[in-house]
């Protein structure tokens, strides 16, 4: 079981890349997305409700994989990364703008490294629990701002 909680931890591999796995994470998460919602229509909206679906496989694969590592978080684990950044894309007005899917991508890397408040307390939740609502919780906060700059047409 543990070589089956790493693959979803690590995103199928995205959290082994020698620097910045989070953002590799997100990445990992993003690429799908745009191909799911560019060329086969799929709703921003339905990435909210994948990124809380994730939350229980991915809460059991962190607390795995951290167990297993002797870690609180190990950079590896990037499931939440994935699960956040789907919680931005909900936020998304513009689907067809490179602009939008570009600020879906900061906003989210910019709340998951600042961490501000609720995120960095919710971090310290016990086990996979705190390593995925951090990411969740930035997410929202992604969300937020990314439908406020597509209400106000600034991408």
């Amino acid at each position: 079981m543990n070589k089956i909680a790493e693959l979803v931890a690590t995103w199928f591999g995205c959290g082994y890349a020698p620097f910045g796995p989070g953002t590799f994470g997100s990445l990992g998460a993003i690429i799908p997305a745009y191909i799911a919602c560019t060329y086969y229509g799929a709703s921003p909206f339905l990435f909210a409700i994948l990124g809380f679906l994730i939350l229980f496989p991915g809460i059991w694969a962190a607390s795995a994989t951290a167990e297993a590592r002797g870690l609180k978080d190990p950079q590896i684990v990037v499931v939440d990364e994935v699960s956040g950044q789907w919680v931005t894309l909900a936020g998304m007005t513009a689907v067809g703008s490179w602009k939008a899917w570009l600020a879906a991508f900061v906003l989210f890397r910019l709340f998951d490294i600042l961490k501000p408040w609720p995120v960095r307390q919710l971090e310290a939740l016990p086990g996979g629990v705190g390593i995925m609502a951090d990411d969740v919780m930035a997410g929202v906060y992604g969300a937020l701002v990314l439908y406020g700059l597509g209400w106000f047409n600034l991408i």
